[in-house]
């Protein structure tokens, strides 16, 4: 654009001009300066800066977690999270599982229906940029009134046969299309964003599923082998009572105690059962033609290193920051469209044909039409309407910086959460660890006091009973840190760049060939 100020500035001082004209050069290049800022009406879309530092929590983030079983999680900081992470739980069902969601999932076809849609709106919307030509072909028979016009000749019926063509550009010198493309081009950017956090979402909430899916199987397994041994002990105690060694009341309570663990029961295999349809829904299958993957914890390996991305790069990768970030372009192009409303419109028409009242004389060049056009159209009183619209978009641009922010905001809190939650988690799954093998070594003592004779069998039973239930503790506590590890991954949005729809998709066609 400087180039063409530069040439039209030395063409209005050449020497070449005639001095009469050189004030007419003149003025008409004062009359494009004026227009010229006007060709970017509104204000030129900045990302906003990405926030510094290096922690999400303010006393930093940890390095790694204690150890659990001898090995701890170790977070790598400046680390992306790469595509396709649940490969890093090394479970070929879970693997399968998550494929098949990806290529079934109806939200997610939804949401690929809604980038495309997005796409073609930003095409046709590209098409104001191209002159606009339509051709129009006509026959007609009329009757003519020569009365309306003074004259006493009689009325006449002919046909009317018309060929024309035309052709009309909307010259955009205040660059109102210009933004309403890119506000199309922004909210592309924002389906490509919100399809993303939908394929982030789905697969987190797979994996978050299955294991929960195998910690319900391994929980119900160690109750009803907690119910067994409940049943061993009762049928001892109503022995020792029928032999006199006993009260009544123990069996009593041994009893209670039985119908506590098989109380429980119905409600894990309830839980258990919204998993398995929860997962089906999530495949996009009827419960009643789903076949849930039988998972165990043993079967998913904890992912020993896990990305902890910068904060200046989780802005530039996570989903819903980058819709927010997209809305907000659109917001700020909406500014420009309503500020080059209040300036005038131009447009260009030409049009050419011929017409003629029969056909074999449509080619005569008596029968020629042609006309060229131009057109101003200024908006001169509108009660406040552009001006009110202008207003609108500006207030509607700080309503989405706000709420950019506001997401912004919670997905660092988020982030900073699943840390402190992983620390944490690994903290309480060694206590549980240590419980399990104190309660292993009692059970295992126990037994052989109890060949040694000195103690009886109801409170091998009793050991026993004290191993399961520190057994039942573990697994919740690994399925906490399993669903974190997952929650982590999901938070920091990360790996798009490998196109992890696509190569899903290719994945899922190798695994079913």
């Amino acid at each position: 654009m400087s180039t063409l100020v530069k040439r039209a500035a030395l063409l209005a001082n050449s020497s070449s001009i005639r001095p009469v004209w050189r004030a007419h050069w003149r003025a008409a290049l004062a009359l494009f300066l004026a227009i010229l800022p006007g060709c970017s009406a509104g204000p030129d879309f900045v990302r906003p800066e990405a926030p510094g530092g290096k922690y999400y929590n303010n006393s930093g983030d940890p390095r790694e977690t204690v150890p659990v079983n001898g090995h701890s999680q170790q977070f790598e900081s400046g680390a992306s999270a790469v595509a396709n992470w649940w490969h890093l739980f090394n479970s070929p069902k879970l693997d399968a599982a998550v494929a098949d969601a990806l290529a079934l999932n109806p939200g997610l076809q939804a949401a690929q229906a809604s980038l495309r849609e997005s796409q073609d709106n930003l095409r046709a919307g590209s098409g104001i940029f191209f002159p606009q030509a339509g051709a129009l072909f006509s026959q007609s028979r009329q009757k003519s009134s020569p009365a309306a016009i003074g004259s006493s000749a009689p009325a006449t019926i002919f046909n009317l046969t018309t060929l024309s063509a035309s052709v009309s550009y909307a010259l955009d010198i205040f660059g109102g299309q210009r933004r309403a493309v890119e506000g199309l081009s922004a909210q592309v950017d924002q389906q490509r964003a919100l399809t993303l956090g939908t394929y982030m979402m789905l697969s987190g909430n797979i994996v978050n599923t299955c294991v929960a899916i195998a910690a319900y199987h391994d929980e119900i397994e160690a109750v009803e082998e907690m119910i067994a041994l409940e049943k061993d002990q009762i049928a001892i105690a109503e022995k020792q009572y029928q032999s006199g060694l006993t009260l009544y009341g123990a069996v009593l309570a041994l009893r209670t105690q039985q119908a506590a663990l098989e109380a429980s029961l119905p409600p894990l295999r309830q839980r258990l059962s919204q998993a398995e349809h929860l997962l089906a829904t999530l495949e996009g299958k009827l419960p009643a033609e789903f076949q849930a993957p039988v998972i165990s914890l043993a079967e998913l390996e904890l992912p020993r290193r896990l990305p902890l991305s910068m904060p200046s790069e989780l802005v530039r990768q996570r989903p819903d920051i980058l819709a927010a970030e997209a809305r907000l372009h659109a917001a700020s192009a909406e500014i420009g469209v309503a500020t080059a409303a209040l300036f005038p419109s131009f447009t260009l028409n030409a049009s050419y044909g011929r017409n003629s009242r029969m056909m074999s004389t449509l080619t005569d060049s008596g029968s020629t039409l042609w006309g060229i056009s131009g057109s101003a159209l200024a908006p001169l009183f509108n009660g406040g309407t552009l001006s009110g619209r202008r207003r609108a978009a500006v207030d509607a641009y700080q309503q989405s910086l706000a709420l950019y922010r506001q997401t912004l905001l919670a997905a660092f809190a988020e982030v900073a959460d699943v840390v402190r939650a992983l620390e944490h988690d690994a903290e309480v799954t060694a206590i549980e660890v240590r419980a399990v093998q104190d309660a292993r070594l009692s059970m295992d003592l126990v037994k052989a006091n109890y060949q040694a004779g000195m103690v009886n069998y109801l409170q091998v039973l009793t050991a026993d009973i004290q191993y399961h239930q520190a057994r039942i503790g573990y697994l919740q506590a690994e399925a906490r840190q399993l669903q974190d590890s997952a929650a982590l991954f999901a938070a920091l949005g990360g790996g798009w760049t490998d196109d992890p729809l696509a190569k899903a998709k290719a994945e899922l066609g190798d695994a079913r060939q």
